[in-house]
């Protein structure tokens, strides 16, 4: 399983500034940092594994990337491969699929060969993001700009259909 110290290697070895913290508590997923760390959910990158059930062929796991305030439903990422239902990956099938613990799986270092997710609406900022490191017991704080150029994947619109900003947040009213 990998953990916070391949991440941090990793990013020594690109030498991307970085820094791992130490949680105050150790955390069960990463759900959980924004009362851990603590820090707004739309600060906290996370990773969510759906199954997808095509119609022909097996069954594919998904990895998909968005921030804790926006967690992708699984009928919208069903509706990107064009299937009725995607549904959320057993424990098991993430720690496989991801070589991290199921709650606990970071964006970097994920396998090539498993298909990657991101949500359009991750901005580059130089603010710091934090992450999952695959350890129950710290979390990865580097900036959004760097986040985002690290990963692998295929960006994509995760917002459920139908749904839009109300008209006030578009042109306000008089």
């Amino acid at each position: 399983m990998k953990d916070a110290l391949a991440i941090h290697r990793w990013l020594l070895a690109h030498q991307i500034h970085h820094e791992i913290v130490r949680l105050p508590r150790p955390m069960t997923g990463a759900d959980e940092l924004p009362e851990t760390i603590p820090t707004a959910p739309a600060r906290c990158v996370t990773v969510t594994v759906f199954e997808v059930a095509p119609r022909v062929g097996r069954e594919l796991v998904v990895a998909v990337v968005s921030t804790l305030d926006r967690p992708p439903q699984p009928g919208v990422v069903g509706g990107l491969f064009g299937v009725r239902q995607a549904r959320h990956a057993p424990a098991h099938v993430v720690n496989t699929a991801t070589d991290y613990a199921a709650g606990l799986v970071s964006p970097l270092l994920l396998p090539r060969e498993l298909p990657v997710l991101i949500d359009n609406r991750l901005r580059p900022d130089p603010d710091p993001m934090f992450t999952a490191t695959g350890d129950r017991h710290t979390a990865l704080a580097l900036r959004a700009f760097d986040l985002l150029a690290l990963l692998t994947g295929k960006t994509v619109d995760l917002r459920v259909p139908g749904h839009r900003a109300p008209l006030e947040a578009v042109a306000p009213r008089h």
